[in-house]
């Protein structure tokens, strides 16, 4: 299959599935959502190469903490024991998956645990977060995925004719992320700024300074997570994070916007 026609498929569906999720029905989108979640983590620990028991374990606790958040705003009708039950079952967890890297030896156990707590807080934390953000608003959480959308079509339609310039472009980190340059970047922000204007206009933000701030927050946050994951994967020495979609690479290559995005329009939903 050519492989510009493999792209735009599996980025249809891949859209598709997200906005679809969002809109139908919470347990829709808690059971894809708790599919990425644990396959992010597979991910992360298959590119720093976690042992099988660590990743097992992370992958677990991932789960839990998903399911766990999705429960409370969504099922509420759970006892609050059984919710007991699965934050005890999560700490137990957690440690568990602390102690089995001493087995490993001294010097390796401080970047075992580094990657453990890394999987929880910088991958499945976001994901989990969602959960809060589908709970206030589903036209807020789609507003967030658009946006991000929007933020990465901009920046690369501006990037892209600015680098036919007689001089270029400026490129922002070469080292990191050489297509990157500081014109497609501020060519993102207006296109997000400009996507908070519609969503205030067709009634998913009430108020318009919110909404162009929220947008900013996410374009500004959506493009440092890009690049963070860009970092991690520049370390190791890879393209893609996995094959989780085809022609689109894996799924930390598909979400890593989102991964401080979303913390950011959580607590900015919380402030405002």
């Amino acid at each position: 299959m050519n492989n510009l026609i493999k792209r735009t498929l599996f980025g249809a569906l891949y859209v598709g599935l997200v906005v679809a999720s969002i809109l139908v029905d919470p347990i829709f989108f808690g059971v894809l959502f708790l599919f990425v979640t644990i396959y992010s983590i597979y991910e992360y620990h298959h590119l720093v190469t976690s042992s099988k028991m660590v990743s097992i374990l992370s992958m677990v606790l991932g789960g839990i903490l998903f399911a766990s958040v999705w429960v409370l705003h969504f099922y509420q009708s759970l006892p609050m024991r059984g919710i007991g039950y699965m934050a005890a079952g999560y700490s137990l967890l957690l440690m568990i998956a602390l102690l089995l890297p001493i087995k490993q030896g001294i010097e390796a156990t401080p970047s075992a645990w580094a990657h453990i707590l890394i999987s929880q807080i910088m991958v499945a934390s976001p994901f989990t977060l969602m959960n809060g953000i589908l709970d206030n608003s589903k036209y807020l959480l789609l507003a967030l995925f658009i946006t991000i959308w929007i933020n990465d079509t901009g920046a690369y339609i501006v990037g892209c004719s600015t680098a036919k310039l007689p001089k270029g472009n400026h490129k922002m980190t070469p080292r990191i992320s050489p297509n990157k340059s500081w014109e497609g970047l501020f060519g993102g922000f207006i296109f997000a700024l400009l996507a908070g204007y519609v969503f205030y206009k067709v009634g998913w933000m009430p108020c318009l300074w919110k909404a162009l701030v929220m947008c900013f927050a996410i374009a500004v946050a959506g493009t440092f997570g890009d690049l963070a994951e860009s970092a991690l994967k520049r370390s190791i020495g890879v393209k893609d994070s996995g094959n989780f979609l085809p022609g689109h690479g894996g799924a930390l290559d598909r979400f890593d916007s989102l991964l401080l995005a979303t913390p950011v329009i959580y607590w900015l939903l919380i402030i405002l």
